[in-house]
């Protein structure tokens, strides 16, 4: 009898873990999986039970999503956690399985205050063994600004990751540094002998495309080989690109936000010869902070919409793109009043959703 009533105790504990719902309306229902104690920066399923995920203060966890466990992870470095910087995204090796490698991007402190840097590490129990910083960001800056970063694999042996201007805006436009840019690298950190700027003696060679401001976002769709990219924009022009090798995606020199100190438009217009043009912007800006692409068949109408994060208008966003290009574009969890920071599909389509309060947010269809 002991043992049973044990049991019962143990069940309702788990179920009273689960059942916290945050906010339902006639789509969605938000149910609260686990809090935490700082911004959930970064946001990796390894599987449809489990979680691992970044606190930007400097810790990582493992996360059960079925009962809410934490367990805090060791083997992290000293991180330099000023301004927006700390430990920034983690995601999971395509081969994870058999590999055990999780990847993370932070801010790396030096003598010239931190630079963005991407590292991998074995998660083997509580533990990350055998860390490596396998790519450091050149320069290092003691600005505390735009250090990026997100981490995308695109399943051919080649992980990509993206790199703000550090807050010097000729940093996005000066290929001797890797400010501004998103880089393509080998898997254990090595340059590709095919990225567009490798014959170049004037450019860094790991650079993919340059001209960003703060890249927050990525996501590659295998299904058609194509990079995505969201970045913030400074007072309006958050923009969603496609990523092209070698190519300008213009900051500072055009954009389509405004100067913070006045309503000066930023740069010499939105568009100029030999710069890509973005696919989607946003005035005012959401500031938008990850982005993916959903797959799943669980949200009905959704396959194929980019969903980001947005942290200034705290909500939910969702951009269709159709064919001749134009956008349909809709908000959700406005109510909640978040700031949505990262983001997650497990193989069934439910979306978690991590907030700068430190609510991990299991997302669902409406329950009728």
């Amino acid at each position: 009898m002991k043992y049973f009533l044990v049991a019962i105790l143990a069940a309702l504990f788990t179920l009273s873990i689960q059942a916290q719902p945050l906010y339902q309306d006639d789509s969605l229902k938000a149910d609260l999986v686990s809090q935490f104690d700082g911004v959930i920066w970064g946001l990796s399923l390894i599987n449809d039970t489990e979680a691992v995920l970044t606190l930007r203060k400097g810790q990582a966890f493992h996360l059960n999503l079925i009962t809410g466990k934490q367990t805090i992870l060791s083997g992290l470095p000293n991180i330099a956690t000023l301004g927006q910087g700390g430990l920034l995204d983690v995601a999971a090796s395509p081969d994870f399985n058999e590999s055990n490698w999780l990847y993370f991007t932070y801010s790396k402190p030096s003598a010239l205050g931190a630079a963005t840097t991407l590292a991998r590490a074995k998660l083997n129990g509580a533990h990350l063994m055998d860390w490596k910083d396998i790519f450091i960001s050149q320069p290092a800056s003691s600005t505390g600004k735009h250090f990026g970063s997100r981490i995308a694999f695109d399943g051919q042996g080649y992980v990509y990751f993206s790199i703000g201007d550090r807050g010097e805006r000729p940093n996005a436009q000066n290929l001797k540094n890797h400010a501004g840019s998103i880089l393509r690298l080998h898997l254990d950190g090595r340059i590709p002998t095919d990225n567009p700027f490798i014959r170049n003696p004037e450019a860094q060679n790991a650079i993919w495309s340059y001209g960003h401001r703060n890249p927050q976002g990525l996501f590659f769709d295998t299904n058609t080989q194509t990079l995505w990219s969201n970045e913030h924009g400074p007072r309006g022009g958050d923009e969603i690109n496609i990523i092209k090798p070698g190519a300008n995606y213009g900051w500072p020199i055009v954009s389509h936000g405004k100067e913070y100190w006045g309503p000066i438009s930023v740069g010499d217009g939105t568009e100029k010869d030999g710069i890509e043009n973005p696919l989607k912007v946003f005035i005012p800006s959401i500031a938008p902070s990850s982005l993916h692409l959903y797959q799943g068949q669980l949200f009905k109408g959704w396959q194929g919409s980019f969903i980001s994060t947005a942290l200034a208008k705290r909500h939910l966003n969702r951009v269709v793109f159709n064919n001749q290009g134009d956008t349909t574009e809709s908000r959700y969890l406005g109510k909640l009043n978040e700031r949505f920071r990262s983001i997650a599909e497990d193989s069934r389509g439910y979306l978690y959703l991590g907030t700068d309060s430190g609510k991990l947010i299991k997302l669902s269809p409406a329950e009728r």
